[in-house]
């Protein structure tokens, strides 16, 4: 063997290894949580990828609340509503003891509380007035998921066939974030200011969850991103259980896990 040969076969062996070790620290946390699932993450200047797994960083499921980044876009460039201030009412019973899920959020409230709480049924009233067509149309424009809103539930992001990958949801952020979706440039700033989660001197952090139950399955989404003064870092976490297993700390370890890789990589 010639030592351009051995040095070669050295590199290989180290390139493998290295990369061996990354996926399984990327793959730890998840292990720790008792549930599969994966991190895909994006660092803005370099252009590089960081995945726990490759595979399902291109598989696609339902955004769940996630869509309510693009929904709220959509929403408001429609102008069903003014602004993110706005009152939606709530169209139920004022007994709202009666809903045995998360009572709390039924009762009228700005599209901006809405996002913040996660609460459905705002968006769901909503979306009936945007309409399936206008719908069809900006997801296309946007290359969001496979577009397909076929369900006669107006609630199709957490219900039926739509999907879209963890890769596909890192590049709406960036278009979110780049502003070259195409909205105008005051439904952008409004989206923005609604997705900050955390604000310090060194970061900003600018998200989203989500969870749907549907097909049997939990699935359970946290994407955004982390503007800090030298770059910016997208991720997009995806939780998946059977929903005949319990796991308690299924709702929390969507942030938990992806703030543990985000710490172990040095972007938080």
């Amino acid at each position: 063997m010639t030592n351009k040969s051995a040095l070669l076969l050295i590199f290989i062996s180290i390139y493998i290894s290295v990369s061996v070790y990354a996926q399984k620290t990327l793959q730890q946390p998840f292990d720790d949580c008792q549930t599969d699932g994966s991190i895909t993450i994006y660092n803005y200047n370099t252009g590089k990828w960081i995945v726990s797994d490759s595979t399902d960083s291109h598989v696609a499921s339902l955004p769940a609340s996630t869509f309510k980044i693009l929904n709220t876009l959509i929403i408001l460039e429609t102008e069903i509503i003014k602004d993110e201030n706005e009152i939606i009412k709530w169209p139920g019973s004022t007994d709202t003891t009666k809903y045995g899920y998360r009572p709390d959020i039924y009762h009228d409230m700005s599209l901006k509380e809405a996002f913040h709480l996660s609460a459905g049924w705002v968006y769901r009233e909503l979306a009936k007035e945007v309409g399936k067509e206008r719908y069809r149309d900006y997801l296309k424009r946007c290359n969001y998921g496979n577009g397909d809103v076929s369900t006669p539930d107006p609630d199709f992001w957490n219900y039926g066939n739509f999907e879209i990958s963890p890769v596909n949801q890192i590049e709406i952020l960036k278009g979110v974030y780049e502003e070259t979706l195409p909205f105008s440039k005051r439904s952008i700033q409004i989206l923005k200011q609604m997705m900050i989660e955390e604000k310090t001197p060194i970061y900003t952090l600018r998200a989203k969850t989500g969870w749907t139950k549907d097909g049997g399955k939990d699935t359970g989404w946290w994407v955004g991103y982390i503007e800090k003064k030298d770059n910016v870092y997208f991720f997009a976490t995806r939780l998946v259980k059977e929903r005949t297993i319990t796991n308690p700390n299924f709702n929390k370890c969507r942030k938990s896990i992806t703030k543990e890789i985000l710490r172990s990589l040095k972007i938080l």
